[in-house]
């Protein structure tokens, strides 16, 4: 994964395990949110997928496309494509019909300092949606920051811990959560919630937080000192395989590696990769955002790329001066401020 059609292919090519999901899958399949950081490779993945499983269904790629080559980029992947404003009530009612929902819209940087829109985004929107496609199969994106931070050694918070999110951020993904589950008791809609945390790959996510960090000769913030990551292209896996696994009320599904990580030593593991030193400030506090992801595991199996490649990847690409998204996770922050 040492270029940009590299890491495409790899992140887009379908497992076998996926492959036959997709052919046991009935129906066309919409995706909502599509030309987010996630978007374009999880619908590339599904349009892979579906042809190779042979089923003739559509992928369909919902978003604004207002970003320049945006629309262009998702032509590309052989997807529909579809540009519309979600949030507005015509442009939701005139959406493609499909048996099969991908819902990725979310609100996230920026939310300090618009809380209303964040709230507007993340709770509001998403019961429009759930009305509009009552009765499909829905996967929904979440987060693992609706749980409370959790002692280093516990291995995690389970799906059965009772939220605690810190933030108004992770406050509105919960009312997100809150407001699927309400559509799904009250209209019958089988659905699954995708708590992900934290999903990377070489554009985006904590190992390019800290290889950046490194290279630019600033020190490692280790005050959260501990982390969970994964492989996106696995992330992108389980959310359309988790179509297959919905219920109501809705399945809620960690969806993570199964590691717990030192900071410090993702740090050290990059500092090596980038052949440059790394400095620390701060002290590692006794928790962390954890998430515990067993049952994921269980249906799906583990992550099929590990974290040293992950690692030297990352470290090469970053060494190289390869394009990343400029989106930092800011996973550092205990205050749930982003």
């Amino acid at each position: 994964m040492r270029s940009i059609d590299e890491l495409d292919e790899r992140l887009s090519r379908p497992r076998p395990e996926l492959v036959e999901d997709l052919r046991r899958l009935d129906g066309d399949l919409v995706v909502l949110g599509a030309s987010g950081k996630l978007g374009v490779s999880l619908v590339r993945l599904a349009v892979r997928g579906v042809e190779e499983a042979g089923t003739g269904a559509r992928v369909i790629a919902v978003s604004r496309y207002s970003g320049p080559g945006a629309r262009e980029a998702m032509e590309a992947t052989g997807a529909q494509v579809v540009a519309a404003d979600v949030a507005d009530d015509d442009a939701l009612a005139a959406l493609p019909d499909a048996a099969n929902v991908v819902y990725l819209v979310g609100a996230k940087f920026g939310t300090e300092g618009n809380q209303s829109g964040t709230w507007e985004t993340n709770v509001y929107l998403p019961g429009r949606v759930a009305r509009r496609y009552a009765g499909s199969r829905i996967s929904a994106l979440s987060t693992g920051n609706v749980y409370p931070l959790v002692g280093v050694g516990s291995g995690g918070a389970t799906e059965d811990a009772l939220p605690g999110p810190i933030g108004e951020y992770a406050m509105s993904c919960l009312g997100r959560e809150r407001i699927l589950e309400a559509a799904s008791r009250r209209d019958g809609t089988p659905m699954a919630i995708i708590r992900l945390n934290y999903a990377v790959e070489m554009r985006y996510g904590v190992l390019v937080d800290l290889a950046q960090t490194i290279d630019a000769g600033e020190p490692v913030d280790i005050t959260m000192g501990s982390l969970n990551l994964v492989w996106q292209g696995y992330a992108n896996e389980v959310t359309l395989r988790a179509l297959l696994h919905v219920s109501t009320p809705p399945l809620l599904l960690n969806v993570t590696g199964p590691e717990t990580h030192s900071v410090r030593r993702l740090a050290t593991d990059l500092s090596a990769a980038l052949d440059k030193p790394v400095t620390f400030t701060g002290e590692e506090e006794p928790t962390a955002l954890l998430a515990n992801a067993q049952r994921c595991h269980g249906l799906f199996g583990y992550p099929d790329v590990a974290v040293p490649e992950l690692v030297e990847a990352t470290a090469h690409w970053v060494r190289a001066g390869l394009p990343t998204l400029g989106k930092p996770t800011k996973f550092q922050r205990r205050d749930g401020k982003f």
